[in-house]
């Protein structure tokens, strides 16, 4: 598994630097998204749970991809290395999920919800808590009708590169705003 941005393997460049009152930063070294590579659902998951060293209560991450690109598998790594012991399943046909571990984390599938303004606003309250790391998955495009969730830590990117091959491009929102 590489970086595709040339930096050598998928962990080189990658430091956790904290400051008091702060989440952890995900460095990329002089880059503002990283692009990594890889060629199966294992390395993908590695990939999940690599980022999610440096998550902390109150991140919400944005996760977006067409069907079947990885997103939940991008996050059943994620959740495993925040101690999640349990199945990570896809929540599509319950739109969240919590899941216990050293943090709670919120599991969240919009992908079938074209936009949050019509929604009820206590619909995503008790996953976006503040206190849980949450992953929210959505479709592509579809960034604009995502004004109930101001509080975006980092945007993930999964696309399809052919077979079981990925390609992943992990962004803190600052950057891409």
């Amino acid at each position: 598994m590489r970086a595709a941005d040339g930096t050598g393997p998928m962990s080189c460049g990658r430091t956790i630097r904290r400051r008091p009152g702060s989440s952890p930063h995900y460095s990329f070294g002089t880059t503002m998204v990283r692009r990594i590579e890889t060629a199966s659902a294992g390395q993908t998951e590695a990939v999940g749970a690599d980022f999610a060293a440096g998550l902390a209560p109150g991140d919400v991450v944005l996760v977006r991809g067409e069907l079947g690109a990885g997103k939940t598998t991008f996050v059943r790594g994620a959740c495993q290395a925040l101690g999640v012991h349990t199945a990570v399943t896809s929540p599509t046909f319950t739109i969240g999920q919590r899941y216990r571990g050293r943090v709670p984390v919120s599991h969240l599938d919009l992908y079938r919800i074209g936009s949050l303004e019509a929604e009820d606003p206590s619909l995503l309250a008790d996953y976006l808590d503040g206190r849980s790391v949450a992953f929210v998955e959505w479709p592509p495009g579809e960034e604009d009708a995502l004004g109930a969730l101001a509080r975006v830590s980092w945007r993930v990117a999964l696309d399809h590169a052919g077979g079981d091959r990925r390609v992943i491009e992990i962004s803190a929102a600052e950057a891409v705003a």
